[in-house]
């Protein structure tokens, strides 16, 4: 079986969405949107084994939001039912909240756009995502796969403290390329088991031997 680990994600056509907004609370939402996603991931790979992150698409997604105009801004709004611009405090008490130190297991999350050497990236569209996604912007050399690959992946691997040292390969880098938006999620969990009181009781429960 395969194993596809969405920390790579390569935005296309989403058909499944709803037509209006809701008023939910935005953490559903973004639940939504990456259940929406691995929904189509299942279909196109019935097969497989898939493990994504909601809160990664999401991000992803809200990533593209602030750099698109016109009629693709339309669409990833009214499929993600909220404007980033809109939430934008209350995306950031979000991700203040996933990887806040009073959390028992280690959670870091990264965003990266990597663009193409020379490739202008608007001052508005990178102060924003800085400010709401903590995403930083990295100049790579897309001709060079090669080069653009070693960049990346080490940037993943700085990020992830060693675990996870490769998820593009050249093969994957076309040189036209000129944005590749990354997103890295890191769990590091103790590896301890802890007790939860409400999942376990002590009573007295009857039974009977069936031969």
């Amino acid at each position: 079986m395969n194993w596809h680990f969405s920390l790579l994600f390569v935005l296309g056509t989403l058909t499944s969405v709803c037509s209006q907004f809701s008023f939910y609370p935005l953490e559903e939402l973004s639940s939504d949107v990456g259940i929406q996603v691995f929904n189509q991931i299942v279909k196109a790979k019935p097969q497989d084994n898939v493990v994504v992150s909601p809160h990664g698409i999401a991000s992803v997604l809200g990533v593209l939001q602030l750099g698109a105009d016109g009629k693709t801004k339309k669409q990833l709004t009214t499929m993600m039912r909220y404007s980033v611009n809109g939430v934008g405090k209350a995306l950031k008490k979000i991700n203040r909240l996933i990887v806040s130190k009073k959390n028992k297991e280690i959670v870091t999350i990264a965003n990266a756009v990597f663009a193409k050497s020379g490739f202008k990236m608007e001052v508005p569209f990178v102060t924003r995502n800085k400010e709401v996604f903590q995403c930083s912007v990295k100049s790579v050399d897309f001709e060079d796969p090669s080069t653009a690959c070693d960049s990346i992946n080490q940037w993943v691997k700085n990020e992830t403290r060693g675990m996870i040292d490769q998820v593009v390969a050249p093969d994957d880098i076309d040189g036209s390329l000129t944005r590749l938006v990354l997103k890295r999620p890191f769990y590091g969990a103790d590896g301890k088991t802890y007790q939860v009181p409400m999942l376990s009781q002590l009573s007295i429960f009857r039974c009977g031997k069936l031969s």
